[in-house]
């Protein structure tokens, strides 16, 4: 070998060298981060590609398809589970499957979906992002009221498909300002609701397990119903904002609806367990109420024939309630606050206790 090509394969080496501990030095740093369990980021059911870096900036992502082909490899490494909707069954298996796990760090308020004394009893706390997602939900929540009340969904329809250019009578809505809301579920989204509802000029009516200070009724301008029975007999939109218990399953059921005004409109922003949809599909079939509008069902979506799908007067949505660009990188966010509390043995801001 000449001398030339021995210079050159030296310099070959020590490329390859530097390059070789260049590669392992990324590799070391990336698996330093503590690993964390996910659905595959931008699969369906999974967190959105886009918050990847604001996870990958503290943690390595497994996904749960690898983790499912190759537990033995990872299993003892995962400290921590991201819980982004039902994608991930939280269950007795996985839970035994999973050694080093410290906290089950759910995105969203609603851990209904979470046998929680279950997670607890393997010594492994839950969170979730609560307070991020009032805004979010009570937008919604004057989003859908509006849209029934104005039929801005028959209009929209109307001006793709018409067949002629005149409004039917059909197209009539009814006012909002000055009518009177009743909000069953008076938290801190069902109070951000009536600040809303104040800008319109409406009458507001709340019913909630305890009565707020009367400066804040005063603040708002709502008035209190110790039971539930008055609130549904006054109203002109009923806003259901609870959260789902064993009390409140099915907390509006056929006994409810017949409570209500035929002109009434009922609103469910909370879960789609508090409201009997069955009672709902009856109700409106017999014009016992004027119209629903829901963000949330049993299940989720609606199967495409489900009668509830059927109705002119119904808007049903697919859980948009924190749907937006804003309060989605503030939970993803606060996954990881939640998370990074979890693993160096810190106070989780948001801990969820059976």
């Amino acid at each position: 070998m000449s001398g030339i090509q021995n210079t050159m394969l030296h310099v070959t080496i020590r490329i390859f060298q530097g390059t070789f501990r260049r590669r392992s030095t990324v590799t070391q740093v990336v698996m330093d981060k503590p690993c964390i369990l996910a659905t595959t980021l931008g699969a369906p059911g999974g967190i959105y590609k886009c918050f990847e870096p604001c996870i990958e900036k503290h943690f390595t992502i497994i996904t749960f398809e690898r983790f499912v082909q190759r537990k033995e490899d990872f299993a003892a490494k995962i400290q921590a589970l991201f819980v982004w909707g039902g994608a991930i069954k939280v269950d007795q298996n996985l839970l035994q499957s999973l050694p080093n796990l410290k906290a089950v760090v759910n995105g969203g308020v609603g851990v209904d979906h979470l046998d929680v004394p279950l997670i607890n009893s393997f010594g492994i706390k839950v969170s979730n992002t609560p307070h991020v997602v009032d805004n979010a939900t009570a937008d919604i929540g004057m989003s859908l009221m509006l849209a029934s009340a104005r039929k801005i969904v028959e209009g929209h329809n109307f001006s793709k498909f018409r067949e002629f250019d005149d409004f039917p009578e059909s197209s009539l809505g009814t006012d909002v300002s000055g009518a009177t809301l009743g909000i069953i579920g008076m938290g801190r989204i069902g109070y951000k609701i009536a600040k809303r509802a104040q800008g319109f000029e409406m009458k507001i009516l709340y019913h909630n397990r305890n009565q707020r200070p009367e400066s804040e009724e005063k603040a708002v301008g709502a008035m209190y119903c110790a039971s539930m029975k008055e609130l549904l007999q006054r109203s002109d939109f009923v806003m259901v904002v609870v959260n789902l218990s064993p009390q409140t399953h099915k907390l509006i059921g056929a006994k409810e609806f017949a409570m209500m005004k035929p002109n009434s409109t009922l609103i469910n922003i909370s879960r789609g367990l508090v409201v009997d949809q069955d009672a709902l599909v009856n109700a409106l079939q017999k014009k016992m109420i004027r119209a629903a509008a829901l963000d949330v069902t049993y299940p989720e979506p609606l199967p495409r024939d489900h009668p509830l799908l059927s109705f002119p007067n119904v808007i049903v949505l697919p859980h948009l309630g924190t749907h937006t660009m804003e309060t989605s990188q503030i939970m993803v966010e606060r996954m990881v606050t939640n998370a990074l509390a979890a693993l160096t043995g810190g106070q989780l801001p948001d801990e969820v206790k059976a």
